[in-house]
């Protein structure tokens, strides 16, 4: 019995300890994601990648990450992609959303995920801050919204 009382004490602190750790990784097991809805990793993406007051630019990151995430080359979850390293701003599912643009966040992610995509972005899966140019010629520029030039990658 007191075996039984140790291993449950020890399964609680794991516990407290995986809470505390939310957005971290531990083991390679990123509890930040684990406890997070499709819509809240949505949600995150749009509120830190785009103009806050912009439902425009929100719908456009939306549908990069839906393009993202029917392609094979990408997670096969909302939070998968939007936690991807490096693709997305850094902190964007640890941050705090402090003002009112998450609550147009909120109505767009469930636009999105209802099926909604901006028309502009076709299948673009990239953008980049809008006034940035790279001398690439595989990057062709769909739409700016939302602060941000979304483009796809072609071979010419």
């Amino acid at each position: 019995m007191a075996q039984l009382a140790r291993l449950a004490l020890k399964i609680s602190a794991l516990a407290v300890v995986a809470t505390s750790l939310a957005g971290c990784s531990f083991l390679g097991i990123n509890f930040g994601m684990a406890q997070m809805s499709d819509k809240e990793c949505m949600m995150r993406a749009m509120y830190f990648e785009s103009n806050r007051s912009s439902p425009d630019g929100m719908l456009a990151v939306g549908t990069v990450v839906m393009n993202r995430l029917y392609d094979s080359r990408y997670p096969k979850s909302v939070c998968g992609v939007v936690g991807q390293k490096n693709q997305f701003a850094q902190g964007v599912l640890t941050k705090p959303m402090t003002d009112s643009g998450a609550v147009l966040a909120s109505q767009v992610a469930d636009q999105v995920l209802r099926g909604a995509r901006h028309p502009g972005v076709q299948n673009a899966q990239h953008f980049h801050t809008a006034g940035l140019r790279f001398p690439y010629d595989n990057m062709f520029y769909v739409l700016e919204a939302g602060g941000n030039e979304f483009y796809e990658k072609r071979t010419r």
